[in-house]
């Protein structure tokens, strides 16, 4: 009697990131996208990776399904002097102080991944070291002129202007963007869940 080949489990992205959705299409895994909508205020004295676990886990369980394995998400950028948490800007002025906080120094970024509805809930997180070097005036008002800090936790995206302002990493150069995809595809495969060529 010939096997029957089972089908996949389907993937869910539950987020609204183009830059998640980017590097999962870039490895040829085929999901559905589905935007969970979660408070992201952090907890009174909650610690950066705590927050980045929890609110990965709320996202994908917020529109969990039990026929997909549901990949949630989330980055926390972070300062290890303090604990403080540098999340999305509200405005330009945020975005010029974050940017001052971050450039000259090295600071932490966090990118959690939780997956869940086809399997019992698992939470993961990988922690990245950002060296930035030291910007002027006019570098910082013309970055923020280009509105590429908008949506971004700490207010740049590694992966545009801002690679310029990065001297060094130390981890997932991924997970900065905001996922750490190698860390997803070695879980998701060991799931049966594969990309394809």
């Amino acid at each position: 009697m010939r096997a029957v080949a089972r089908e996949p489990t389907p993937l869910v992205l539950a987020s609204a990131s183009p830059r998640r959705a980017e590097l999962l299409a870039r490895v040829g895994l085929r999901f559905e996208r589905r935007v969970s909508d979660c408070d992201e205020t952090p907890a009174a004295g909650e610690h950066p990776i705590a927050l980045a676990r929890r609110l990965a886990q709320q996202k994908a369980e917020a529109v969990a399904t039990p026929d997909a394995i549901v990949l949630g998400s989330d980055t926390v950028v972070w300062c290890d002097d303090d604990l403080a948490v540098l999340g999305k800007a509200v405005d330009a002025a945020e975005a010029r102080a974050m940017l001052r906080r971050l450039a000259g120094g090295v600071h932490l970024v966090t990118t959690a991944f939780a997956l869940t509805g086809a399997i019992p809930t698992e939470v993961h997180d990988v922690t990245t070291r950002v060296w930035m070097r030291a910007l002027d005036d006019a570098e910082q008002a013309a970055y923020l002129a280009s509105d590429e800090w908008r949506d971004k936790a700490g207010a740049y995206g590694i992966q545009g202007i801002a690679a310029a302002f990065v001297t060094r990493i130390e981890g997932s150069y991924t997970a900065v963007v905001g996922l750490p995809l190698a860390e997803v595809v070695v879980r998701l495969a060991e799931l049966g869940v594969r990309g394809g060529a």
